[in-house]
């Protein structure tokens, strides 16, 4: 059953329920107030009678129904508690000359009971009459009128209350099912586009949406282009990344193959070969090491020793190691530096900061200088690694921490091919799964600031740890 049909039938169903209860209780209460007006008249017919009679012991009793002004339609009978019929109101027919309740005679109390007598449907008034000062019933009164009214007055209202429900629920069905295919038209169109998609494999369409974006189908519709929008997006990633780590994996094996051809033509082992095939292999062990290392990373299962880290103590010792490699190429200098305790993996964070300073000295020409900083910044730790390089160009600086992204025009990955463009997405999330930032803008009027943003450990770190885990 098709949603539009379910949604029809909910509507009907819905509808013909609550009429259902409103015509209930209409019925009810028009009945009701209609036998309340029939009590009515009887109260006022039988007060009337009983103020105008007399009785005496002992004696008859007597009625004088010419002071009384009785409605043609109300009958009375006085009975006898002998059950003989003492007294009758002149309208009374031959065929209920028999008691009009015979249950209302033996209650002993005023009772209004509905009853048939012949073919008449009667509301019956029974009152017990009693001598003044006396407890003894001497005989009963008995005010009826015809119930006719009520009868059909009931069927003509239930009649109508069936056919309005009837016409109303099929009024309300095909309304429903109007008003659903208004709703569902647009989901067709994102039906249609999600097959569309599925067969031409073009992730670049996206539904156009004529209604309202803040309702709930525009609301759909807006999250589902978004995730159209991250699938390409994602898609396009990964045709990069696959392509880029087939041009990685191409050239090492490319040198490996080349050389071990040669040592064969020569039938000899060469010494330069092995080692270039060493050097080969050790690129591809720390390529795949990377890779793995970016997959956890992404996958948030990146192993994390966490303990108390002096910041400053780490930014100090890569300072020294990094000396090494930039020999005398450039300056190494320590700008602004704070001491600062951080909760963290004290190797990975070095792994960071050995691959920002290692990029510097990389991009930064002959004669320049790498400055580096650390200061507390509110409740933040800000670590920076600044150059005077070419600097990064602006319509690279929003990929840089992309997987295998070079930029085109400067900053390009060096020629001695030990980088493969993974350092800057590798710290990025590093630092993400640390709970902070990184970030790089260009300098001016040269270079380019890489700005590490770290939460300062405010209590001891397996406290702060487990506070973050719960």
């Amino acid at each position: 059953m098709s949603l539009r049909v379910r949604l029809a039938l909910l509507y009907t169903i819905l509808m013909g329920g609550i009429l259902l209860i409103f015509g209930t209780a209409v019925y009810i209460a028009v009945s009701l107030t209609l036998t309340n007006q029939l009590d009515k008249i009887l109260e006022i017919e039988a007060r009337d009678i009983v103020q105008n009679t007399k009785a005496s012991t002992p004696g008859p009793i007597q009625i004088d129904f010419s002071a009384i002004n009785l409605s043609p339609d109300v009958l009375v009978q006085v009975w006898g508690p002998n059950g003989e019929l003492l007294a009758y109101s002149y309208n009374l027919p031959d065929y209920l000359r028999n008691s009009l309740d015979p249950e209302g005679l033996q209650s002993g109390k005023p009772v209004f009971r509905n009853t048939i007598a012949g073919e008449e449907e009667l509301r019956v008034l029974s009152v017990p009459l009693v001598i003044s000062g006396s407890n003894r019933i001497i005989s009963t009164l008995q005010v009826a009128v015809l119930s006719e009214v009520v009868g059909s007055t009931q069927q003509v209202l239930l009649f109508v209350l069936i056919i309005g429900t009837l016409i109303a629920m099929v009024v309300a069905g095909i309304a429903g099912w109007y008003s659903t295919n208004q709703v569902l038209e647009p989901l067709e169109v994102v039906t249609e586009t999600a097959t569309q998609i599925t067969r031409a494999d073009d992730l670049s369409r996206r539904i156009i949406y004529q209604g309202s974006p803040d309702d709930e189908v525009g609301q759909l519709i807006r999250a589902f282009n978004h995730s159209l929008e991250r699938l390409e997006n994602l898609f396009n990633a990964q045709r990069r990344f696959l392509a880029d780590v087939g041009h990685e994996l191409r050239t090492p094996l490319t040198v490996i193959k080349g050389n071990i051809d040669l040592m064969r033509r020569m039938n000899c082992t060469d010494e330069e070969s092995m080692d270039s095939i060493n050097n080969e292999v050790d690129r591809l062990t720390r390529l795949v090491g990377d890779l793995l290392l970016l997959a956890q990373a992404e996958s948030g299962k990146m192993p994390l020793v966490w303990n108390t880290v002096e910041l400053d103590t780490v930014l100090l010792d890569v300072l020294q190691q990094m000396r090494v490699l930039a020999k005398d190429k450039l300056q190494l200098k320590i700008g602004e530096i704070d001491q600062v305790q951080v909760c963290g993996d004290q190797d990975r964070l070095k792994q960071v900061l050995v691959n920002l300073i290692g990029n510097a000295i990389k991009y930064t020409p002959a004669g320049g200088e790498v400055i580096l900083g650390l200061a507390k910044v509110e409740k933040r730790a800000r670590l920076t690694v600044s150059d005077n390089g070419p600097g990064i160009p602006p319509d690279d600086l929003p990929h840089i921490f992309e997987r295998f992204y070079r930029g085109e025009k400067s900053r390009t990955r060096s020629k001695d091919g030990k980088g493969f463009g993974l350092g800057l997405s590798i710290a990025y999330w590093i630092i993400r799964n640390h709970g902070g930032q990184i970030e790089a803008f260009n300098r001016e009027p040269t270079g380019t600031t890489f700005c590490v943003w770290l939460p300062l450990m405010e209590t001891n770190c397996k406290e702060e740890k487990a506070i973050q885990a719960v």
